[in-house]
């Protein structure tokens, strides 16, 4: 059909066709994939980040690039309001480096507490797209009347830094929250002290104050979350 159109008007059709995106050109212009908001962990009292290891490969091997993934240590003894405004520091160096405008944050046990006093005091909310307590003492817990220091204090039912914590919104601003508790963790006590209001609360199988940060299951639900 081309052969029998005139000169001109062959070279304009041929002109026209290589205006139109070939497959090679329809899959160079295919958006890229978003990559997910890095991933702060908090670990508990007495404890360090190596803590989230079992979690993390997980994330890993679901696709989170390793720089995205922050196993934060920091000195358990210390005040939470001290170490909530180390956490606002550390937070903001993963912005930095990774050059996205919020982060996510999964806290266990302790971990849950001053990272709520970054999100609620710290201009946090701004900072966090979703929020995590695996078995937090939200609410305090009796257990913690056997520890010593700053932060066992404040851990302890009743406590002032705990009044003013939950004092209000317990779940402010923007960021998604959502906790975890396990009807068989006898370090949280009372068994009602993780949940928050505002909050996705989710009760687990029978698992172990340690077994919220290893279950699959549970990891499976806090990755929904995050995305």
């Amino acid at each position: 059909m081309i052969r029998n159109l005139p000169r001109s008007m062959c070279t304009l059709l041929l002109a026209f066709a290589s205006l139109l995106p070939g497959p090679a050109f329809a899959a160079a212009v295919q958006p890229a994939a978003v990559a997910p908001d890095p991933v702060v962990f908090v670990h508990g009292w007495n404890s360090d980040g190596s803590v989230w290891q079992t979690m993390a490969g997980r994330f890993r091997t679901d696709g989170w690039p390793s720089d995205r993934l922050d196993q934060w240590t920091y000195d358990t003894a210390q005040s939470n309001t001290t170490t909530a405004a180390q956490l606002a520091e550390e937070i903001q160096r993963v912005l930095d480096r990774t050059g996205a405008t919020k982060v996510d944050v999964v806290a266990h046990s302790m971990g849950s507490l001053s990272s709520r006093y970054y999100l609620k005091n710290l201009n946090g909310a701004a900072k966090v797209d979703a929020w995590v307590s695996l078995a937090g003492p939200n609410h305090g817990t009796t257990l913690a009347q056997w520890c010593g220091g700053a932060s066992c204090v404040e851990m302890r039912p009743g406590s002032d830094f705990l009044g003013a914590l939950n004092s209000g919104d317990e779940t402010p601003g923007a960021p998604r929250y959502a906790t975890w508790a396990s009807p068989c963790d006898s370090v949280i006590n009372p068994r009602d002290s993780v949940a928050l209001a505002g909050a996705v609360n989710t009760t687990t199988g029978c698992l172990d104050h340690s077994g919220l940060r290893t279950d699959q299951k549970v990891y499976e639900e806090v990755k929904t979350h995050l995305r």
